[in-house]
């Protein structure tokens, strides 16, 4: 009634009641959830400013223990052993491999080792600047050629403090028993707390991926013309900082690609598809550590044909015909006799490769410039780099002889095959020949900085792709391989042969389109 109080068991007086309890609740919520937040980030910031040291993390694995000392350099990870891994596979043992984490800021992934039930990995992971109190977690999983995703074996955590330790595989619930992981963490007082944190030390890792698929859809015998590899860079926060190079706005081929309409979209989906199955982690696999002059010239060297092994990943998008007919020539493969090994097989290879190092793992990626697999893209670095709207650098470089008094001749028009490869110094010849990436020019004495920190061995020659120099160096390499090595014309550049079928057919007109664009742009990288 007028001027009465309102009904405490009335609707809209408990309609109002509940709003006001809802407000406090909701102010009270984002209040604690500002705080919470401001909490967590002074506790980060803290971590962080806090006390750090350098870190060698050691992995072996073994059934019956740690092996003995070994001898180790500064401070490091080691990942040693492990033993009591399941069987997860119907037919044979597991094929397992690991993916350790520092904080979610800084990661390594380790090799595959086959039909291993007790693997030993014997593989160093150095981290520079981690704090003090950070946390190692590790997860296991079993590599499976034949389904899309690994099956998990399990994982466990620990913290960074010194010593041998043996930790308990925590499997899923009901699983817990998954086996004993074996490593060593040394660690020392940080030299240069100014670096950046969690900065990659090394080893120089890298990885050759090769499918035999992708051999078969274009027609090739020679295993490096469809071959990738990836190898994990050390210091590139050091030299490049916070320099990133974006997608080049003004060059079409990019605009179609990194653009925001439906035919963008479909054209990513077709890179990504791509990146996926060239980049593929597999049993086959080939996995080394730079620690050389003599480890680098091997990466580049003219390699055997038709390398065993077959990614299973590879199949995912192939129709049941197209496997069939796989499964029948592998069958034929499997009966006949070996293939001769390449003359030139232990001889540097007179070719160029087209690179990115990326922005999120720090890795060089790359691969001959005259692979197959690019003709059905519009950008080889896009395909490289799995659509990223930056890297840290891109463009294209190879290795040139030179006189061992580095005066009296240089380059491939004045070597001969007579002449041994360690009669001569060998030069990485780089550049920044992206048109996706258009990479500043100006940092092409940071890029040679940093090539030759993680080439031991080789001079750098960093090179604008517009430079008359690096036109005639590459003339000179390509001309050389025409004449000398056997190399064919058309493995100099991707292009389409009669008959020949899309790498990736399956994926429809997505990958239609993205060949036509790149008959129709044709990238200068």
């Amino acid at each position: 009634m007028p001027g009465g109080s309102t009904n405490p068991i009335s609707m809209t007086g408990f309609v109002e009641k509940v709003s006001g309890t809802l407000h406090k609740a909701k102010s009270h919520m984002h209040e604690n959830a500002h705080d919470l937040a401001q909490v967590t980030k002074q506790k980060e910031e803290d971590k962080l400013n806090g006390p750090c040291v350098d870190v060698t993390i050691k992995v072996i694995f073994s059934s019956v223990g740690l092996p003995s000392a070994r001898p180790l350099i500064n401070s490091f990870r080691q990942f040693i052993s492990a033993s009591g891994i399941p069987k997860l596979d119907v037919v044979g043992a597991s094929d397992p491999y690991f993916v350790a984490k520092i904080d979610d800021r800084v990661s390594m992934v380790s090799t595959v080792k086959t039909r291993s039930l007790t693997p030993e990995w014997n593989e160093i992971w150095r981290v520079k600047n981690i704090p003090t109190t950070s946390e190692l977690r590790v997860e296991i999983l079993d590599k499976d050629t034949d389904t899309p995703h690994d099956d998990y074996i399990g994982k466990f955590k620990t913290n960074i403090e010194a010593g041998e330790k043996e930790l308990d595989i925590q499997g899923p619930l009901f699983r817990k028993d998954r086996g004993t992981f074996w490593l060593e963490i040394q660690t020392r007082p940080s030299t240069d707390p100014a670096e950046p944190k969690y900065l990659f030390d090394g080893p120089i890792r890298y990885s050759r991926h090769f499918s035999p698929l992708v051999g078969r859809l274009t027609n090739l015998d020679d295993a490096r013309l469809y071959s990738t590899w990836k190898m994990y860079l050390v210091d590139v926060p050091v030299y490049f900082k916070d320099v990133y190079q974006h997608w080049n706005v003004k060059y079409k081929a990019a605009q179609s690609i990194f653009g925001s309409g439906p035919t963008s979209l479909a054209i990513r989906a077709g890179i990504h598809a791509g990146h996926k199955m060239l980049y593929a982690r597999s049993t086959s696999n080939g996995f080394g550590v730079i620690q050389s002059a003599e480890d680098v010239m091997t990466l580049f060297e003219g390699g055997s044909l038709n390398p065993k092994g077959i990614l299973g990943s590879d199949r995912e998008d192939l129709s049941q015909e197209d496997q069939r007919k796989l499964d029948a020539a592998e069958e034929v493969d499997e009966n006949a006799a070996p293939t001769e090994e390449s003359p030139f097989a232990h001889r540097i290879k007179p070719a160029v490769y087209t690179y990115i190092i990326s922005a999120q793992d720090d890795s060089l990626r790359f691969s001959e410039t005259g692979a197959a697999f690019f003709v059905d893209f519009a950008s080889k670095h896009a395909l490289h780099a799995n659509c990223a709207e930056q890297v840290r650098y891109s463009g294209e470089f190879h290795l040139r002889p030179r006189a061992k008094d580095h005066s009296s001749w240089c380059g491939w028009q004045d070597f001969n095959d007579s002449m041994p490869d360690n009669s001569v110094d060998w030069e990485v010849v780089i550049d920044n020949n992206s048109g996706t990436y258009a990479p500043d020019k100006a940092m092409l004495p940071t890029l040679r900085d940093l090539i030759d920190c993680n080439f031991p061995g080789l001079d750098v020659v960093a090179l604008d792709r517009e430079d008359e120099e690096l036109t005639k160096s590459v003339d000179a390499c390509r001309d050389y391989a025409l004449k000398y090595r056997g190399v064919k014309a058309e493995h100099l550049q991707p292009h389409q042969q009669e008959g020949q079928r899309s790498m990736l057919k399956p994926l429809g007109a997505a990958i239609g389109k993205v060949a036509h664009l790149q008959r129709g742009h044709a990238e200068q990288s």
